[in-house]
């Protein structure tokens, strides 16, 4: 093992395991006899080593990034297609602590795309249900979950309050335009970073909120506001299984790569020289199903966003030395770099709309 490479600051997290259920709906299965997340880490096991050998392998990853995963804490909001598989994907990948929110019960029609559950768990709550299976398997994975949905009511429950300022990460699974931006704007409150992802039809769309890192790029509520009409959902446009599993498998990378802090190359990358904000923050990533064919296209800020705007610059009193201090007085500068923005692209498919429409 490489002594070296653990100089490596990793997060040290306290997770407390209880059996049985508590008054705020959480259902907690403890499969071993104590936690080893509880003290700094001394490297991996010979066990673990075996066992997360293929990530280990990679220079990106390495022991201390393995060690890192062990010591991460990840939210999921929302088990359902995307959900179930990034808890899976989670957990196998040696994620230390999962927490699953969801009050939605499984059925008959989410069998075809949620492949963690079967005729056997109907009616039951999903959350608990893939925390027993998901814990039986990965025992390494302290894995907690909360049988309610996520609202303006569930928002005081302390575990969901404790849990989003302690975590390291948050990944929005939800087909519910008003909890995203619940999530959204909780996230921005307490400066979790936030991995959203979704998808219906033939589409799906993945991109990353974070507030500290990246303010120029904004928050969910810059690119949808909340006064925007949403009708199309998986329920009622229909999805296909394989859909759901790519956007779940994107997500799920995006989320190893935030907690091991890989980025891109600076050689690929088209941000501002000037700028430490990392590329992918504040990207959107659209998946056309049909034709295979990824689009990105990059976010900016609206400065008059009531989410976001107003932590930027309560942020910047309390502390100038702030990150987003030079960014958030360079709005213009940062839009004359888009190289394809959000607004022309929606043009450019309207205008083509229309003229297919004409020569119809």
């Amino acid at each position: 093992m490489n002594k070296a490479a653990m100089s490596k600051t990793v997060m040290n997290k306290t997770v407390v395991n209880e059996a049985g259920k508590d008054k705020e709906g959480i259902s907690k299965v403890n499969l071993k006899q104590s936690s080893s997340h509880s003290s700094p880490p001394k490297g991996l096991s010979a066990k673990d080593f075996i066992r997360y050998s293929r990530q280990v392998l990679l220079p990106e990853v390495g022991e201390a990034g393995q060690c890192q995963l062990q010591h991460s804490h990840v939210i999921i909001v929302g088990v359902g297609g995307l959900g179930h598989l990034a808890a899976q994907y989670l957990a196998a990948a040696g994620v230390g602590r999962l927490t699953l929110i969801d009050g939605d019960k499984v059925e008959v029609s989410n069998l075809p795309r949620q492949l963690l559950f079967s005729d056997s768990d109907l009616g039951q709550y999903k959350a608990r249900c893939a925390q027993v299976k998901l814990q039986r398997a990965y025992v390494d994975c302290d894995i907690e979950a909360i049988e309610c949905y996520l609202d303006e009511e569930a928002v005081d429950l302390p575990s969901i309050r404790s849990g989003l300022a302690n975590a390291d990460l948050v990944l929005d699974c939800t087909d519910n335009f008003t909890t995203r931006h619940l999530v959204n704007r909780l996230c921005v409150q307490s400066q979790t970073p936030l991995i959203s992802a979704s998808a219906a039809h033939f589409q799906g769309q993945l991109l990353q909120v974070d507030i500290v890192r990246s303010p120029s790029a904004g928050c969910y509520h810059c690119l949808f506001p909340s006064e925007m009409q949403v009708s199309q959902t998986c329920s009622t446009v229909g999805v296909l299984g394989p859909m759901v599993g790519v956007m779940a498998s994107m997500q799920t990378l995006l989320a190893v790569n935030t907690l091991l802090g890989i980025e891109p190359s600076l050689e690929r990358s088209f941000q501002l020289r000037s700028s430490p904000e990392p590329e992918s923050l504040s990207q959107l990533w659209r998946l056309n199903g049909k034709t295979l064919d990824w689009q990105v296209a990059k976010r900016q800020r609206d400065p008059h966003c009531p989410v976001c705007a107003t932590y930027l610059w309560s942020d910047l009193s309390a502390n100038p030395q702030a990150p987003s201090a030079s960014l958030a007085e360079d709005t213009e500068g940062v839009a004359s770099h888009i190289t394809e923005p959000i607004a022309e692209n929606s043009a450019k498919r309207e205008n083509h709309t229309q003229s297919e429409r004409r020569s119809a």
